[in-house]
């Protein structure tokens, strides 16, 4: 059962708040995944998929033992398992409470945020640091795939429609596929979620008009990141029914946060790195 007060009504978003720039962990604001789960049909108890939530923060900084400044990107891995995924401003918020706040090293900072974010989230979260001597190593990278944005189709309708998903069960292939054209809204603020989605699947081949017609149509449709992915691959398992499927979607930053939300049923699928593409 969601924690009262806890639903995203009550988070951070879309209101005014002061900026604390000394540690404070209650900053963080869970939100229980369940409820848009069961909106899909989801059981808690019989996910149909496993999978994580990738974070960028691109802004983290703190002082160390002697009050200097220090900088940091940071990568956050939540398991979508996870009974709570995290509001992202409040993700912000608190990342923010770290820029007046001495910490003695790297290390201990890593452990502090895995500690409290694997409290929110309610199973283990992985953190890594990198820091400014390896910022060269970083580069950017296109989600791998044939691009369906190419299609030549009419679209008049901008809300997901999964009835739309046709399949040819006669052809059976291996395929990844891929769009930059993802684009959905806040749940709680409407502001707008620009994304990429990569779909790699193995089973009846999928039609690629009626799924670039069905991803555009989530222009118009309020939610988070990790429930746009998790209703996508809910309906492309229902309506097309691949032996297995992935889906991974890589959205620009907001706040110096970017969400990567990962899902799979394939037991040879590996979870992606974190490379960003050309648009975060």
């Amino acid at each position: 059962m969601m924690t009262p007060g806890h639903t995203p009504e009550f988070s951070p978003l879309g209101k005014k708040v002061d900026y604390q720039d000394q540690y404070d962990a209650s900053l963080l604001f869970p939100i229980a995944r369940q409820q848009k789960r069961d909106e899909i049909g989801v059981s808690a108890d019989a996910l149909p998929f496993a999978g994580v939530d990738v974070w960028t923060g691109f802004e983290l900084s703190w002082l160390n033992a002697k009050g200097k400044p220090q900088v940091a990107i940071a990568s956050f891995r939540i398991p979508a398992q996870s009974p709570c995924l995290i509001e992202s401003k409040s993700f912000k918020l608190y990342l923010n409470s770290y820029n007046q706040t001495r910490i003695a090293s790297p290390d201990m900072l890593q452990a502090q945020l895995s500690m409290d974010l694997s409290n929110a989230a309610g199973a283990p979260v992985t953190v890594s640091l990198l820091l400014p001597d390896a910022f060269g190593s970083l580069s950017m990278q296109e989600l791998d795939g044939q691009s369906i944005d190419g299609l030549d189709i009419e679209i008049d309708h901008y809300a997901p429609c999964p009835d739309a998903l046709r399949a040819d069960a006669a052809n059976v292939v291996s395929e990844t596929l891929c769009s930059q054209l993802l684009k959905s809204n806040c749940l709680v603020t409407g502001q707008p979620d620009w994304g990429s989605v990569q779909i790699r699947y193995r089973g009846p081949q999928i039609d690629r008009e009626s799924l670039l017609r069905y991803l555009i149509g989530f222009r118009q449709h309020n939610e988070f990141h990790e429930q746009c992915v998790e209703r996508i691959f809910v309906d492309i398992l229902r309506q097309c029914r691949p032996e297995a499927l992935t889906v991974f979607a890589r959205y620009t930053r907001r706040g110096g946060l970017d969400i990567n939300p990962w899902r799979s049923n394939d037991a040879d699928a590996v979870a992606p790195d974190n490379c960003r593409t050309a648009r975060q």
